[in-house]
């Protein structure tokens, strides 16, 4: 049978009778699983805005069981706590049935056939007359957001189903596209796009602040592109962006994943969240619960916690450690007791930096639980941070997706992966990153170089680590606390079970392996 997801309206607004409605506050209404009106007055053009805002809306709804399982199977983070089918996963033992499997894959393909709705309706607006740049515009737009997206289901199962039409029923007749046919197509949509999109730093957007621009769309195409080891399309990609002059590295660390970093000049891409500054009322926020203290004192009074089922993996504390990493590490790591005593419990380790506390620069206290010794300070919010009136962890901050130091980092990794030219060398671009860092400049930087220092940046960050070493062939570190990674074996997630019995495709595929 047919899955109910797949039956549903999944990918367009009701605009008729929007006409008059102002768009401010359009983007804290989800406009998703409705029907398009039969007699929609295309001439309308200023309800073509609404769909825009529709789009940015389904990927700042990104469900919160995606994240993790996009990210937990490096050596960066472990899952917290007791949610067992996570902890395997992260363990390299997969579990079809598993539920997090399967929401996520409906997850991301809904948003894609949404925005493939989105497009076919900004085109009849086209037809009807609407101003050509402007749906050409909107158009490319959405095809970042659908590529990036896209490249995170290739990267969790390998082989994929890449849509075409707004139409669920249409993927039954779509053959599986393995992953380097994915990225290839990420990277050929991203150069249909780029022509179309605006030349500006995101937060210099105004209809969509913080929206997609040309150079979202050139990261996507650099981080595509990556993934196939084309390194000399990486660095012209990267080079445009470097060349820009419109980003830059937040000197903050600490401050760039907090509410100061929101909008920041190094960010590319975020989903944004906002309780508009008031103190109850509407609000739209990422459920950063997950990540979160079950046990707690925080600054203010009355602070909310979570449910501390993202944990830091002591491979990375003590590698940050060796580095003497106090910025990074502060930053990335909260600390509990038994966490710190964890660390000491090794002889090499003893004796730790005076800054190694269960405190925050911002005064919370984390204290011990019997889920996590550590917790991610990249996904924490300091309780003084939030706004007056305000309770829920988390609230009202964004969550950054790409990052300028990324591009730095990739255009490094490019070149000494056997690329020619860029704006900068790959001793400039690890050194931009380290400066931030507190730390000294390197020369003659050569891969390990630049994964280390990736490590050391992206730790807890969209599994941008677990990809390197899995790119680089370099999995022998996954082999930590008791895993055993089988490269052949363990690469790509199992299909979910429930997508089996659906699409034949999918069947085929999984009892072929």
């Amino acid at each position: 049978m047919k899955n109910n997801k797949y039956r549903t309206v999944l990918f367009l607004a009701l605009i008729f009778g929007l006409a008059g409605q102002s768009c401010t506050g359009l983007l804290d209404e989800p406009l998703e699983n409705k029907f398009i009106a039969e007699n929609t007055d295309y001439t309308q053009f200023q309800n073509m805005d609404l769909l825009l805002y529709g789009a940015y809306n389904e990927l700042y709804s990104l469900q919160w069981e995606s994240f993790p399982l996009i990210s937990v199977r490096g050596d960066d983070v472990n899952a917290g706590g007791d949610q067992v089918p996570l902890t395997e996963t992260d363990n390299f033992q997969y579990n079809r049935n598993f539920w997090m499997y399967n929401s996520t894959w409906l997850n991301l393909y809904s948003d894609l056939l949404f925005w493939h709705g989105a497009m076919e309706e900004i085109q009849k607006y086209q037809d009807a007359g609407a101003s050509e740049a402007d749906t050409r515009q909107y158009i490319a737009e959405i095809k970042v957001l659908r590529a990036y997206e896209l490249m995170h289901l290739a990267r969790l199962w390998g082989a994929v189903l890449i849509p075409n039409s707004s139409e669920p029923s249409h993927l039954f007749n779509v053959p599986l596209s393995d992953f380097d046919a994915v990225m290839q197509h990420i990277s050929e949509q991203m150069d249909e796009a780029i022509p179309d999109l605006p030349g500006v730093h995101p937060n210099q957007r105004t209809k969509v602040k913080g929206g997609v621009t040309r150079y979202t769309a050139l990261a996507v195409k650099a981080l595509a592109n990556l993934e196939m080891k084309n390194y000399q399309a990486v660095v012209n990609a990267t080079d445009e962006i470097i060349s820009s002059g419109l980003f830059s590295l937040e000197p903050d660390y600490y401050e760039l994943f907090k509410i100061p970093g929101k909008l920041n000049d190094e960010n590319i891409l975020e989903l944004q969240y906002s309780d508009f500054g008031q103190a109850s009322g509407t609000n739209t926020r990422y459920l950063w619960d997950f990540f979160g203290p079950s046990n707690w004192t925080p600054a203010v009074s009355g602070a909310g916690g979570g449910w501390g089922f993202w944990e830091p993996s002591l491979k990375y504390v003590k590698f940050m450690l060796d580095r003497n990493e106090q910025e990074r590490l502060s930053t990335s790591v909260l600390f509990t007791p038994e966490g710190i005593a964890e660390v000491q419990a090794d002889p090499n380790y003893a004796t730790l930096p005076n800054w190694v506390t269960n405190s925050s620069a911002d005064g919370d206290v984390f204290n011990d639980h019997p889920r996590y010794n550590f917790l991610s300070g990249k996904h924490y919010l300091p309780s003084t941070q939030l706004t007056p009136g305000r309770f829920t962890y988390g609230e009202n901050k964004n969550f950054t997706c790409i990052r300028y130091a990324e591009i730095l980092l990739i255009h490094a990794e490019a070149l000494v992966s056997g690329a020619s030219g860029g704006v900068i060398s790959a001793d400039e671009a690890v050194n931009e990153v380290r400066n931030r860092a507190g730390l000294g400049n390197l020369s003659g930087v050569n891969l390990e170089a630049v994964l280390e220092e990736k490590f050391a940046e992206f730790g807890m960050e969209w599994g941008i680590r677990y990809y390197d070493l899995i790119r680089h062939e370099q999995t022998d570190a996954l082999n930590y606390g008791g895993r055993v990674y089988e490269p052949e074996a363990d690469k790509y997630l199992p299909y979910p079970l429930e997508q089996q019995d659906i699409l034949p495709q999918i069947k085929n595929a999984a009892n072929n392996n």
